[in-house]
């Protein structure tokens, strides 16, 4: 007889993780199916040489939500952020860089060097983002209205509504437009200084793949200042031990709490049965569960996990259709040494933040249609982390370990090319564009590891290789995330839930939607 559960989550990625923490205190019989040997999605970290590890996929902390902390008890499992102390750092030629960070008056000091006004324009502009970045804070842990829903959705919409209502019209006009415009037209109204704009406008690009100019654009800008490290908003950490520490807290506490957690075990099929589900693995075995929870990107649940049956040939189509591509080359390098970097040549602070090749949004604008004509950008934008400089546990004494985050590498290929040929030359470009920034870089390497995007979806799950679960564009947020009229966890199939970065609020290392999903399921009994 197969075994038998209440909560089936599909994916021990750390929503997963959340989610099961949650179900199993409030007394759920909770199973959690991880297709890898290791819990933790794509927040791991793992020995990639000898010596060497390192966060594998995700990279860097500010996103996690303070009550899931709080809630899971993460810091008593062992959890430890450590704060950047900048937020970025840009060389731009061989003598001239510019610094991010360490709060206002250093970096208003900093921008001073390239425009006076841009400098006295940066208090009103982080006041624009923070007031705006507020409202959204409020709605994360906010389950989204559904479009046709009953009389709770409708109560919900209101709720909503009266908080934008309370904003005053300056307000409002600065949401529409953070939802709407570029991240380069929105630049452009508050800073005349290219390196400036290039420093704020990164953010735009980041696992997005899009030019600064693209629509919507700012709302990716907007996304990645949501966070806070040890209750400062937006601030950026590392955590001790990579990224992995953070799912091995979470997993620790689900445990604690009664959740069994499965490696190894790929699902198959997700049948609906008389009472309930059956899961089958791809081992043959299967499982049954009153309800079931993925964690998984929901293009790939609804186009290859559940039967055909359970929807119409409408919604198969739409979910067929998500938007999913990020455009990111991942690789991991082992040090013999740090770099130095030709315009700030000396060890520093510098190194421990996030280090960006992309010197202009100009710069951001070509990468993007060189990989729209030939696949990937020959002269890419890369954002470094050495998180050896916070954390000596990753490296041997003396040596050190980078991550390397890197746009823009489409999914697919032109004329039939195939990312396992082309692999080896994307990397040695990326390590190219670094050496022209850091002559010693190319020749410290010892070893590398190289996800392309094909490589995340092979081995994460992340269809199109997308890091989000799916595009964070307007058709694809709150309400309408993943699809229309299924924006409250609930999926098409009764009893089957999505809590996984393909719900709100989307990608990141937030716990949100695991944390959301657990609470709609055990409203509803």
């Amino acid at each position: 007889m197969a075994d038998r559960f209440d909560i089936a989550i599909v994916g021990g990625g750390h929503n997963g993780l959340v989610c099961a923490a949650y179900l199993a205190a409030a007394g759920k019989s909770v199973c959690v199916l991880e297709k890898r040997d290791v819990v933790g999605g794509a927040a791991v970290t793992e020995e990639f040489h000898p010596g060497f590890r390192n966060s594998t996929a995700s990279y860097t902390v500010s996103l996690l939500n303070p009550k899931i902390i709080r809630d899971l008890k993460l810091r008593e499992h062992g959890l430890r952020i450590v704060e950047r102390p900048f937020s970025n750092f840009l060389p731009l030629s061989d003598r001239e860089c510019i610094r991010i960070g360490g709060g206002l008056e250093a970096t208003q000091s900093e921008v001073a060097r390239y425009s006076k006004k841009d400098a006295a324009a940066l208090p009103a502009y982080y006041a624009m983002l923070d007031r705006v970045a507020d409202v959204l804070r409020d709605l994360l842990l906010e389950t989204p209205p559904n479009v046709g829903g009953g009389i709770a959705d409708l109560f919900g919409a209101i709720k909503i509504g009266r908080r934008f209502k309370q904003l005053d019209m300056a307000a409002r006009r600065d949401v529409l437009d953070l939802f709407t415009m570029s991240a380069a037209e929105l630049l452009e109204r508050w800073f005349e200084s290219e390196p400036v704009k290039a420093c704020f406008g990164f953010d735009a690009v980041v696992g997005n793949f899009a030019s600064p100019w693209t629509p919507g654009s700012a709302y990716v800008l907007l996304h990645h200042v949501f966070g806070e490290v040890n209750g400062k908003p937006g601030i950026w950490g590392h955590a001790v031990g990579g990224m992995g520490a953070i799912t091995e807290a979470m997993a620790k506490e689900a445990r604690s709490r009664g959740a069994k957690l499965r490696t190894g075990v790929g699902v198959a099929n997700i049948r609906k049965a008389e009472n309930g589900f059956t899961v089958t693995l791809e081992s043959g075995e299967a499982l049954s569960a009153a309800r079931v929870v993925a964690n998984v990107n929901p293009r790939l649940l609804m186009d290859k996990l559940v039967d055909a049956e359970a929807l119409s040939d409408e919604l198969r189509q739409r979910f067929r259709h998500i938007a999913c591509e990020s455009a990111t080359l991942r690789m991991n390098v082992a040090l013999a040494e740090l770099p130095r970097f030709t315009c700030s040549p000396e060890p520093g602070p510098h190194l421990s933040s996030g280090i960006i090749m992309a010197p202009t949004l100009d710069y951001m604008d070509r990468a993007h249609r060189e990989a729209s004509e030939h696949g990937w950008s020959r002269n890419p934008i890369v954002e470094i982390l050495i998180p050896s400089t916070v954390d000596d546990s990753l490296a041997p004494p003396g040596q050190h370990v980078a991550s390397l985050f890197c746009q823009h590498f489409r999914y697919a290929l032109p004329d039939g090319r195939s990312w396992d040929d082309e692999r080896e030359a994307a990397a040695d470009r990326i390590i190219d564009t670094v050496t022209r920034h850091a002559p010693n870089f190319k020749a410290s390497v010892i070893a590398r590891q190289i996800h392309t995007p094909l490589d995340l979806e092979r081995k994460f799950g992340l269809v199109g290789g997308d890091i989000f679960h799916g595009k964070l564009s307007l058709n694809q947020l709150f309400s309408a995330r993943p699809v229309l009229g299924f924006g409250n966890y609930r999926l098409p199939v009764k009893g089957l839930y999505l809590c996984g970065s393909g719900a709100h609020p989307g990608g990141g290392v937030t716990g949100v939607p695991g944390h959301n999903c657990a609470r709609e399921i055990l409203k509803d009994g």
